[in-house]
């Protein structure tokens, strides 16, 4: 007798777990967790406290500054559309050395060093968000201009800033060319704890107001056309998230120093670690991967290389070239 067989159910083979962005990261968090524990409790020439406090303060520095180049420029990449380019672009770097120049060449070097902290982090974060504000409403207050249009005008006036913060330095005596050679470097260690503390507070009001924009962004990196269809007011929300990377980049500037090419390594490695192009995974891998490069960078120089070179430096140097990979790479496609 023959018997009817039913059909046997198609099975779909299970997700291994490594593939999953949520596994991915727990595991870099497990490698956070482990690199500051290194950095925190070994090689401690002498009070555990004095230490811990010291070293603390900079790894509240690099959490800080993690978070906002690696949000901002996540977030910047989305609503450019573009991978390669990063906020430094706009001139955040140039304006910031710009205006440690211009307090050195009319007040001196000796005004610049004993100013308060405080407010030369308050005029820098000012000016720059008053830049971007500008810049921004210029290009999108009135007549409907490109995001390309805007990256043009901000390499025209990086260039622009870099070019009379150079001339305004070749006039300068060589103790305050110096000075302002040293604060052209990023420097995350023993930060100040007022300045920490208030920049922390600004980014992590831009966190908290790009996160609930998590989905937006997913929107947004379809295109502008796209979301529009889908509902999105592209032109309020694409000047939100500038103004609030705006605030986030200068805010991280003023408080170490300019990191031209930290927020581009980190950005692309979290969209090929998360495995997802979702904003809920890549805005905290980014963070994530942050702390691995400046924790773990920074471990190296002071027990490997005994504070022979800079934590900037190397960032630089191999920022640099993973620039050139990039383009190459987009060249060669």
């Amino acid at each position: 007798m023959l018997t009817e067989q039913a059909p046997r159910a198609l099975s779909v083979p299970p997700r291994a777990p490594w593939s999953r962005p949520g596994v991915r990261m727990a595991a870099l968090g497990g490698v956070v967790l482990a690199l500051v524990g290194l950095f925190l409790f070994t090689d401690v020439p002498g009070s555990l406290a004095f230490a811990l406090k010291i070293r603390g303060l900079s790894v509240a520095a690099m959490l800080v500054v993690a978070t906002a180049v690696g949000v901002s420029t996540v977030v910047f990449h989305t609503i450019t559309q573009n991978r390669i380019l990063t906020p430094s672009i706009m001139g955040f770097d140039a304006f910031y050395m710009l205006i440690s120049t211009i307090v050195v060449f009319f007040f001196g070097a000796t005004s610049f060093l004993t100013l308060r902290p405080l407010i030369l982090w308050g005029v820098q974060v000012v000016v720059m968000v008053a830049f971007s504000v500008l810049l921004f409403t210029w290009l999108f207050g009135g007549k409907r201009r490109s995001i390309h249009l805007m990256l043009l005008v901000g390499i025209v006036l990086g260039t622009f800033f870099r070019s009379f913060t150079e001339w305004m330095q070749r006039m300068l005596d060589p103790v305050a060319f110096q000075v302002l050679s040293d604060a052209g470097f990023a420097s995350l260690t023993r930060p100040d704890e007022t300045l920490l503390l208030l920049t922390a507070i600004l980014v992590a009001l831009g966190c908290a107001a790009v996160i609930p924009l998590r989905a937006t962004l997913d929107v947004l990196t379809l295109g502008e056309p796209a979301a529009v269809g889908l509902g999105v007011d592209h032109r309020r929300t694409v000047m939100i998230l500038f103004g609030i990377v705006s605030v986030m980049i200068a805010a991280s500037t003023a408080l170490v120093g300019p990191v031209l090419f930290f927020g581009l390594i980190v950005a692309n490695l979290a969209y090929a670690y998360a495995g997802s192009f979702r904003h809920a995974w890549t805005l905290p891998t980014a963070v994530l991967l942050g702390m691995v490069c400046l924790v773990g960078g920074q471990l190296v120089i002071e027990r490997l290389f005994a504070f022979s070179a800079t934590l900037s430096t190397v960032i630089e140097f191999a920022g640099g070239l993973f620039f050139l990979y990039l383009v190459l790479r987009k060249g060669a496609r």
